[in-house]
């Protein structure tokens, strides 16, 4: 009796401590961010010299002046507007195009339907690299650059193959049998698909939009490419042009930026976590 109380206590331990150990891991990356945001900079540059300096605490008074250079000295506010229209546009985009071709792809039954959605997820594996050049072109003979709307007119290029696949899986994990009783029940199939299996699918639309988003802030070849004027960047392309100029970097905005820019998605994650993983772990079901 003795020795299962002990097993389960050493577990029980370990399990807390692998938990704490993981906790620590995740949320480092933002305290650091948060002392370097406000951090002075002999505190960052002079003092990392000096042995009794520790750099994981305010070794001098906190201060502003980095978050001040981020808000007066560079258009962040306009560049976080230019990322959430971009990016609400390319989600839009992307649910419209997807969730239809996943649902499509995921009833076409036989080896077409497997091999069609296999060829639209590989699409997805082509870097960016190879397709800017070709982009350029069409973008110049569209007379769209330097605007938002190449970036809304090339980032689905790579959103939809991923999120139509994972629709795809997602909608073969939701039973026929479902669809077929609702289309018994006098239900024509757009009906079926409105009221029915959207409704079932709700997990793999938030999954589709938050990975989406997530690609247009973080994307930034694209964005180098076709945007030049700085009150048109998004923020994953205007914070590094503005605060790093030549070999000097401001690491305290920087991280300012980065900061202010990933808590608000971090919290979303943790909002929606549990649908995010269910809709994640069922796009792996192929059914």
């Amino acid at each position: 009796m003795r020795g299962r109380r002990l097993v389960r206590a050493v577990k029980r331990v370990g399990l807390y401590t692998a938990a704490s150990l993981f906790t620590i891991f995740a949320v480092f990356p933002f305290y650091w961010m948060f002392l370097t945001s406000f951090k002075q900079n002999r505190d960052l540059y002079v003092g990392a010299t000096n042995l009794r300096h520790i750099p994981w605490i305010f070794n001098e008074p906190p201060t502003l002046e980095h978050v001040q250079l981020l808000f007066a000295g560079t258009p962040y506010l306009i560049w976080l507007k230019n990322t959430a229209f971009i990016g609400a546009l390319v989600v839009l985009i992307t649910l419209v195009i997807a969730a239809p071709a996943g649902y499509s792809l995921a009833r076409l039954t036989g080896r077409w339907g497997e091999r069609l959605g296999i060829g639209i997820f590989l699409t997805y594996l082509v870097p960016p690299t190879l397709l800017f050049l070709p982009f350029s072109r069409v973008i110049n003979v569209l007379g769209l650059p330097n605007t938002p709307w190449a970036l809304v007119l090339v980032y689905p290029t790579f959103t939809i193959p991923f999120c139509t696949w994972l629709m795809m899986g997602f909608f073969r994990s939701i039973p026929r049998d479902i669809e077929e009783q609702a289309m018994i029940d006098g239900y024509s199939r757009l009906a079926v698909i409105g009221k029915v299996v959207l409704p079932l699918a709700v997990s793999g639309l938030l999954t589709v939009t938050i990975f989406a988003f997530t690609l247009v802030m973080q994307e930034f070849v694209y964005a180098l490419t076709f945007i030049s004027s700085v009150d048109k960047m998004t923020v994953s392309l205007g914070v590094p042009v503005a605060l790093v100029r030549g070999d000097v970097f401001y690491w305290g905005s920087l991280m300012a930026a980065c900061l202010i820019t990933s808590v608000p998605i971090a919290v979303v994650y943790n909002l929606f976590i549990d649908r995010f993983i269910a809709g994640l772990t069922s796009g792996a079901v192929k059914g």
